[in-house]
């Protein structure tokens, strides 16, 4: 079972707490209402910290309110944030597009991928993670909307990557991540997160050589995490609801 952040009865509210204690608060709030309003417990959802272009004093306010998971876009600010927040416990997921030549340089500060979507970087992961005598958990990341925009496989070669993880002995998949549907059309967001969930269904059902431990689901975002609680999401992915605005590039 996974269990949800830990909310310490200490976390300040009201006037004398931060903007992002206060918001991270309520939507520590608004997902376990959006988990009950789906009848589910709301210690299968837990809150991963997407904190791309927030500086490491803005997103260590969240880590000692008690936040403990969170999640970066870029290798290179990885790299730039890891000494600030290194005595903070956190644990780090790697969410953005990984190219095969930064593996060596993030390796050390991550825990998780959330993004695995080539056999290629299998390979390249493998052959690091042996050297380095470690494992590594990893979620697939599937393309549900088709957009070409965005990273991941189609759900149709889900099988065959689950496999392909399978044979590489340092890597442990966990499950599986997705960008939802950029649409206003809520019910095909919703349809997408449902295709999702069906992968990670079949894969146990079926019981698919390496899946035994793929139960998470990744999805949904400040804007559909509602939707992605209803259609099963094990983590949230919360950015600007936490955070608010990012700033203009």
């Amino acid at each position: 079972m996974v269990l949800p952040d830990p909310e310490p009865a200490g976390t300040p509210t009201g006037a004398s707490a931060g903007p992002v204690v206060e918001r991270l608060a309520e939507a520590r709030r608004r997902v376990r209402a959006a988990a009950e309003a789906a009848g589910r417990d709301p210690a299968e959802v837990r809150i991963l910290l997407a904190t791309k272009t927030m500086p490491p004093e803005v997103i260590a306010q969240a880590l000692a309110a008690g936040a403990t998971l969170i999640g970066e876009n870029r290798v290179q600010e990885v790299l730039a944030k890891a000494d600030a927040l290194a005595g903070f416990p956190h644990t780090m997921h790697f969410i953005g597009h990984l190219q095969s030549n930064k593996v060596n340089q993030l390796l050390p500060h991550i825990q998780c991928l959330q993004t695995l979507d080539s056999v290629d970087l299998i390979g390249r992961l493998q052959s690091r993670l042996e050297s380095a005598a470690r494992n590594l958990d990893v979620f697939i990341q599937v393309n549900v909307s088709g957009e070409q925009t965005k990273s991941g496989i189609a759900p149709a070669d889900a099988r065959e990557m689950v496999e392909a993880v399978a044979a590489a002995p340092r890597l442990r998949l966990r499950g599986f991540m997705t960008i939802g549907l950029n649409s206003p059309d809520r019910d095909a967001i919703r349809r997408g997160y449902r295709a999702l969930a069906t992968i990670r269904d079949r894969a146990a059902d079926e019981q698919w050589p390496g899946a035994q431990d793929a139960v998470e689901l990744s999805m949904g975002m400040s804007g559909d995490f509602a939707d992605a609680i209803a259609e099963g999401a094990t983590i949230v992915r919360l950015g600007s609801a936490v955070f608010g605005p990012r700033p203009a590039r």
